[in-house]
């Protein structure tokens, strides 16, 4: 039995407070310096460190099977734990496709071996994301995996009839479906936001119309069906109030905004450097601001990663060559906290909301994004919000070096990262993956 006691550490923000960790569970809490540690048990000092959740991903490419030379399951869940993260949503688009049951599966197998974070496959919408047939959703979702969110990330399901057939089959098994919103017409050979700048830049634009289009087609979709639906890495201030649109009459609409686009503007792209360009593209100052009160008012609902490694040579190279994505996994926290947390849009609880309790309720996840009181589940991140650093990327855990943070200081560090009680990372550094037991598509316990 694995017992670790936190003294001192300050829950959502909160008073200081002590966090007994046994068997996979929160066994106890009071206040700092009420708990005494266990003969055995692992003493975590804490004192001035912000507790929350573990952190849950609704949006990450783990790249395998297939892509190995960008990430491998093991490579991205290691730094999905020095990011904070106890659960990770790996996307469809792996050679071969997450289309069926026996490749979801292996992708689940694969997390639970390496033993970092939850792994939890996203099943693609239609079969090899070429937006023609449905995929087999059914199939995914009865699988070990037990797949509820479905999405063929980096295409969009254009097709409305497949769309609406799509949201009419997850109700079966309370999925959602994951809509990656581009009108493929109107963004044919686009390379940055649309703009007075593009046209500076030589660069043909990708307008926010091509992604508000989409949303306002699919919130009417999912209302007429009465189905769940969740958008993709909203970018611009038009889909904002869409989704606000549609939430305000009633229909089931969940959304996603990454730390990038809470942060970088379209401006970064007049040096023509690589790694800044991304689907959707980085937008205005408008756009920004606009994505930040989104989540502040609850209209945004989740902030996700989109977590997109490349090899170096996908990247070094010309603009109009590269690979679109950045990495985003060991850096989002410390993005959050100076995007939202130190304007004064969101507080600590509203952190561990849009980064833990939602996108675990959006994936029904179960057995995590639960709270820090007695008998929640024991995944839990230790944040030091005083701390400053700078971005590395070749000290990072995961293969890809496309950050967009490179070189650049952020605030606030993550410290520790325990996953179902086990410590993956401590002061700051990976620590061991969780040995024998972890969790299985439902929160069970399994062996290894």
């Amino acid at each position: 039995m694995e017992t670790t006691l936190i003294t001192g550490a300050r829950p959502f923000g909160g008073e200081p407070a002590d966090l007994l960790l046994r068997d996979g569970t929160i066994a106890e809490t009071g206040a700092a310096g009420s708990l005494t540690a266990p003969d055995g048990a692992r003493t975590v000092q804490a004192e001035g460190l912000i507790a929350l959740p573990g952190l849950v991903d609704l949006h990450t490419h783990l790249r395998e099977p297939g892509r190995e030379d960008a990430e491998t399951v093991e490579t991205g869940t290691r730094a999905a734990a020095l990011g904070g993260f106890t659960a990770v949503h790996a996307m469809a688009n792996t050679a071969p496709v997450a289309d069926t049951a026996g490749v979801v599966e292996q992708v689940w197998r694969l997390g639970r071996q390496a033993g970092w974070c939850d792994v939890r496959p996203v099943g693609a919408v239609t079969i090899g994301l070429a937006g023609e047939r449905l995929a087999e959703l059914g199939a995914m979702a009865d699988s070990a995996a037990g797949v509820r969110v479905f999405s063929d990330d980096g295409k969009c399901v254009f097709d409305a009839v497949l769309m609406r057939r799509a949201l009419e089959y997850v109700k079966a098994f309370d999925g959602v479906v994951a809509q990656h919103a581009q009108e493929p017409r109107l963004t044919e050979g686009a390379q940055m936001n649309e703009s007075a700048l593009s046209g500076v830049l030589g660069l043909r634009g990708w307008p926010a119309v091509a992604e508000e289009a989409v949303i306002a087609r699919d919130v009417l979709l999912a209302g007429h069906v009465g189905s769940r639906l969740h958008v993709c890495h909203v970018s611009t201030a038009g889909s904002v109030e869409i989704v606000r649109w549609a939430k305000e009459r009633g229909v089931d609409v969940t959304a996603e905004v990454t730390p990038h686009h809470l942060l970088l503007t379209d401006e970064l792209v007049r040096g023509y450097d690589p790694v800044y360009k991304v689907n959707p593209p980085l937008r205005s100052d408008d756009d920004v601001r606009a994505l930040r009160a989104g989540v502040a008012d609850g209209t945004i609902d989740v902030v996700a990663t989109d977590h997109a490694p490349h090899p170096v040579e996908d990247k070094d190279c010309e603009w109009s060559a590269a690979a679109m994505g950045m990495t985003g996994l060991e850096t989002a926290l410390s993005v959050v906290v100076q995007a939202l947390v130190e304007p004064g849009h969101l507080d600590w609880a509203g952190v561990a909301r849009v980064m833990s309790q939602t996108p675990s309720r959006i994936g029904r996840v179960a057995g995590q994004g639960g709270g820090l009181a007695t008998g929640d589940p024991a995944h839990v991140v230790l944040l030091d919000p005083t701390a400053r650093w700078t971005v590395d990327p070749a000290a990072m855990a995961t293969k890809g070096r496309n950050s967009p943070f490179a070189g650049r200081e952020l605030p606030g560090r993550v410290v520790a990262t325990f996953y179902g009680g086990h410590p993956t990372v401590l002061d700051g550094a990976l620590a061991t993956p969780r040995p024998a037991t972890g969790l299985d598509a439902q929160g069970d316990s399994w062996t290894r």
